[in-house]
């Protein structure tokens, strides 16, 4: 049962679930889009600050282009395998009774999808943020990229705060405050 936000109704439920997917999904391809316009032509990028520069790439493989080689090939398996963990996080958000854990789910759904869309479209996925320090490069990413690492961050989140909710339950309803009998011995 819902507490604070939205009621808990099925079509609430769906309503938030796309909201926050197809925004995801939309600030996402927007951000690639301006950086194909923009960063084509400028094959060294454009640095923005002491570490950070704006640098066109387009990543085959999956997370900061580990199993490269593997899915060069063939980026619609890739496509359709990242569809199928889409698919079970936008079921898990559905089934969730908690607001926070279906943003931070359907946040991460969206970011999925937006790379997805890459590699339908062209093959790979379009990464355009660049970070370095004192010769350190990070993997070039992307806005998908920060929606997906947000969204597990929030699911944590979600999961830790249920858990401190949990214990506090328990405590009240058994009038416990430290270890019970049985865990002492």
């Amino acid at each position: 049962m819902e507490k604070r936000g939205f009621p808990s109704t099925n079509s609430n439920r769906g309503v938030q679930i796309i909201l926050v997917a197809a925004l995801t999904l939309a600030l996402d391809q927007l951000s690639k889009w301006a950086a194909l316009v923009y960063l084509m032509d400028t094959p060294r990028g454009i640095e923005v600050t002491a570490f950070f520069n704006l640098r066109l790439g387009f990543n085959t493989g999956v997370s900061f282009g580990l199993f490269r080689d593997l899915f060069a090939n063939a980026p619609e398996l890739l496509a359709l395998i990242s569809l199928v963990i889409v698919a079970v996080l936008l079921i898990w958000a559905w089934r969730s009774g908690s607001l926070f854990e279906r943003i931070s789910l359907a946040m991460t759904a969206g970011g999925a999808l937006g790379n997805i869309v890459d590699r339908w479209r062209q093959g790979a996925v379009t990464d355009f943020l660049d970070f370095h320090w004192a010769g350190w490069y990070w993997p070039t990413f992307n806005g998908a990229d920060i929606f997906i690492t947000l969204g597990a961050l929030c699911l944590l989140l979600s999961g830790l705060r249920r858990t401190d909710e949990t214990i506090r339950k328990e405590k009240r309803v058994t009038g416990q405050h430290g270890p019970s009998r049985v865990n002492r011995l």
